[in-house]
């Protein structure tokens, strides 16, 4: 299913049930946001191996995809309820990285884009 169809989806069930009024943009990020907080809880605590292989176990996987699962649906209908397209808000936010980005230029190093010149 796209991007639009998942959109549908998601306002559909909201919509079912009424709940339309609670999905304020403010109402949805704070939701995202405690959403956030439950899939970094599964981490907290991890090594960076671990935290790689967190979904070799069933279980942790269950639990690591449905809070994935539900930051994506706050995400699509905040999308939807500020009418924003986010295949076409990926795509220009990837060609401004580009630009931000050169691959020659931070090849293998993790740096902010203001810093580039000064390594």
């Amino acid at each position: 299913m796209d991007v639009e169809g998942l959109q549908r989806l998601v306002a559909d069930f909201a919509a079912r049930r009424e709940w339309e009024r609670f999905h304020t943009p403010k109402n949805l990020v704070m939701a995202m946001t405690g959403e956030m907080g439950e899939l970094s809880e599964l981490f907290q605590w991890l090594t960076a191996e671990e935290s790689s292989a967190i979904c070799q176990n069933d279980h942790r996987r269950e639990r690591v995809e449905e809070e994935v699962a539900d930051i994506f649906i706050y995400l699509l209908r905040l999308a939807d309820v500020l009418d924003i397209d986010l295949a076409a808000a990926v795509e220009a936010k990837v060609e401004k990285n580009e630009q931000r980005y050169p691959a020659e230029a931070v090849k293998g190093r993790a740096v902010k884009y203001t810093e580039i010149d000064l390594l």
